[in-house]
């Protein structure tokens, strides 16, 4: 359907779930805002030998019947001209929420989790703080945190890449 053009007339964002098309809230300034502060942080920290950034682009799970667009992710670094990278490729997804956060907790979480997606954070706009969710097993993921903005925090795959979450949100 994309490649015949069935959603160039929609001008909202729309994902594939489950096999269901879920409608998306149109962003605001501070999920745009969030979302650039991350992406500028992910290209000063990644290792472009290891990993790709990448923002609000498709990811393919076929096995879930989903399409979902992260908001950024870190991809194994390749080149995904012929084909949407995979579960497998994902480093680290990131979801900016701010009227989203029930959904990219429970919906997002056990749809990547499902997916053996390695890394995944929900960065909370509201409540100014980041949950972490890492190492899938069985359908979930077996460690999960939250950091607030007096926290660190690295992705497993760049342990380097510092990211302040003060900055982030208060900067």
């Amino acid at each position: 359907m994309v490649r015949v053009g069935a959603f160039d007339q929609i001008d909202r964002k729309v994902e594939l779930i489950r096999g269901e098309l879920i409608e998306m809230n149109p962003a605001g300034p501070i999920h745009d805002d969030l979302i650039t502060y991350l992406t500028n942080w992910s290209a000063r920290g990644v290792d472009p030998a290891l990993s790709l950034i990448t923002s609000q682009t498709g990811l393919d799970l076929p096995e879930a019947q989903s399409r979902p667009e992260p908001d950024l992710m870190w991809l194994r670094a390749a080149r995904y001209r012929d084909a949407h990278p995979r579960a497998s490729d994902v480093q680290l997804a990131i979801e900016v929420a701010f009227t989203s956060l029930a959904y990219d907790l429970e919906t997002k979480r056990r749809l990547y989790a499902e997916s053996n997606m390695v890394e995944y954070w929900i960065v909370d706009a509201q409540a100014q703080c980041i949950h972490v969710h890492r190492h899938p097993v069985q359908g979930d993921y077996r460690d999960r945190s939250v950091h607030a903005p007096t926290d660190m925090l690295s992705p497993l795959i760049q342990p380097s890449a510092k990211l302040d979450l003060n900055d982030l949100f208060l900067g």
